[in-house]
């Protein structure tokens, strides 16, 4: 059995919160679904909160594979880190509003999908 050091805890702590960030954000997402069919779909906090979360958590490991001598594919986080800030730009400047356009919102929606593919695929 292997035994975890001090800094990979660390990463596995940050990779969870990683995941919750997620969670908040694609979880908001589909709690809208059939308001954005309605064309009523709005960000709700958790998508804000879960997109902020996420991009923290995922510089915060990048710095630490970085310093644990871990390989970091920078293109594959190049990429993420695009879609993710798109994504958070469209939630957080709409985020007041009563009603989101649906193609804003499925881009939303549509960015965080294809950010959780690209960190489990590539």
């Amino acid at each position: 059995m292997r035994t975890l050091r001090g800094m990979d805890v660390l990463i596995h702590i940050f990779v969870a919160l990683h995941i919750i960030g997620i969670a908040a954000l694609l979880g908001g997402f589909l709690t809208q679904m059939k308001a954005m069919g309605a064309g009523e779909a709005r960000i709700v906090p958790g998508m804000v909160h879960g997109a902020a979360t996420m991009l923290v958590t995922g510089l915060v490991l990048v710095g630490l594979n970085q310093a644990d001598d871990n390989e970091v594919n920078n293109t594959k986080i190049a990429v993420k880190l695009v879609l993710l800030l798109v994504l958070s730009v469209l939630a957080y400047l709409n985020r007041d509003e009563e009603k989101v356009s649906t193609p804003v919102f499925a881009t939303i929606g549509a960015l965080t999908t294809a950010n959780i593919f690209i960190a489990t695929l590539w």
